[in-house]
């Protein structure tokens, strides 16, 4: 007889303790700084954006597609295990309050989405309806978070089944109807968001009609969705600090590959610049990661109006591009020919440094063509002039003392 209660706890204090270590490197000092400024910078110019918000903004469809997405965001986790399938599958009569502990677990930990969301949405919806009031704007998201009770039963229920397109499907009408019931919700019109809302209870009530002619639990389905959100947590986790649990994908990149390696010399010196920049192009984790940064970076130094703050948003992300790239480092830690070929450590060393130093050469670059774009040539003088200097200090000063 299994205690469900018991067996909770001890799964969710493995759980806690396993995302606790990583979550302290996560939320280190340098990040934390450079997101309170990121957060800080945007606020400013968000209220001042708002300040001259036009008449004929779509706020009403942007909440709803905002609220709509996160009440049908609504996963379950199950913290299963692999060896679950085979020692608690025929136990599974009695595990009905385990996964009871699941659910209330599951709906908890993403409430952070909502407070977050509707925080940031607070000030565009009261600009644009001014006329509904703070009373109004709770009430929808009171509604949020019922919806959202309703589409983790929902999510829950479908898990029963079997066949991948069957939920696919399920997952995109859920999402069409929460959009539409919070757009017309954000529109202030209650009448067809009620209507809605009843088709989205039918929605939820077939689920349920539908989960309880299956047998029980697809255990095989449930173990894959709790290793796929682990192995996301881990990959994010990967940009801070080294993950053994993560297994990295494999990608051919054929033409990036080829962009990058070509101007390496064919000589023994030169192995790790060549292995490193393989790494680079190749890794599941590094190039979405960069870009990423750089896509975000540019947005920001886009947009924002002042020039001196461009240019903080542009070392901001330089470092922080510079600050995930030194997981490049460690990569290869647990392959036996790095130490056993005949390439001096301090070739690594220098690889490293380099290649970093030109990923942060090359942001600088694309940075400083925004300015051009804009026609701002004391931006552009700043960014390349002084990025190229950070640049250096930062590999040498703060990365070259790191990689022992």
């Amino acid at each position: 007889m299994i205690d469900a209660k018991a067996f909770w706890l001890k799964r969710f204090n493995e759980h806690t303790k396993e995302t606790g270590r990583y979550l302290r490197y996560i939320f280190n000092g340098h990040i934390a700084v450079a997101m309170i400024f990121f957060i800080s910078a945007l606020a400013f110019y968000y209220q001042q954006w708002l300040a001259n918000l036009p008449e004929n903004f779509p706020t009403a469809l942007i909440v709803g597609i905002a609220f709509g997405l996160i009440a049908s965001y609504s996963p379950v986790r199950t913290l299963l295990k692999e060896p679950d399938l085979v020692f608690l599958l025929p136990a599974e009569h009695q595990l009905d309050d385990y996964f009871k502990r699941c659910l209330y677990y599951s709906y908890v930990i993403q409430l952070y989405l909502v407070l977050l969301v509707g925080a940031a949405l607070g000030p565009l919806y009261f600009a644009s309806y001014p006329e509904q009031g703070t009373n109004y704007y709770l009430l929808m998201l009171l509604v949020v978070l019922i919806f959202k009770v309703w589409n983790m039963l929902a999510n829950w229920w479908m898990l029963k089944e079997r066949n991948a397109t069957t939920r696919l499907w399920d997952l995109l009408i859920r999402i069409v109807l929460n959009i539409v019931v919070f757009y017309f919700f954000a529109a202030g019109e209650l009448l067809f968001a009620g209507i809605v809302t009843v088709l989205l209870f039918g929605v939820t009530m077939y689920n349920y009609t539908l989960a309880k002619k299956k047998p029980g639990l697809v255990w095989d389905v449930l173990v894959e969705k709790d290793q796929a959100r682990m192995r996301a947590f881990y990959r994010i986790a990967n940009m801070f600090t080294d993950v053994p649990h993560l297994k990295n994908t494999i990608k051919k990149r054929h033409w990036l590959v080829g962009l990058l390696v070509k101007p390496v010399p064919y000589k023994q010196s030169e192995s790790f610049d060549y292995l490193y920049r393989i790494t680079f192009a190749r890794s599941s984790d590094y190039v979405g990661m960069y870009f990423r940064l750089v896509v975000i970076g540019g947005l920001a130094i886009y947009y924002v109006p002042n020039i001196w703050v461009k240019v903080a948003f542009a070392i901001l992300f330089l470092y922080l591009s510079a600050f995930q790239m030194m997981t490049l480092w460690n990569h290869h830690r647990t392959i036996a020919w790095m130490d056993l070929y005949p390439l001096k450590q301090e070739w690594r060393q220098q690889a490293v440094l380099k290649w970093l130093l030109m990923l942060m050469l090359f942001q600088t670059f694309l940075f400083g063509l925004l300015f051009i774009i804009q026609w701002n040539l004391l931006g552009l003088v700043l960014v390349w002039g002084g990025g190229a200097v950070f640049s250096w200090l930062f590999t040498q000063s703060y990365i070259k003392p790191r990689l022992t």
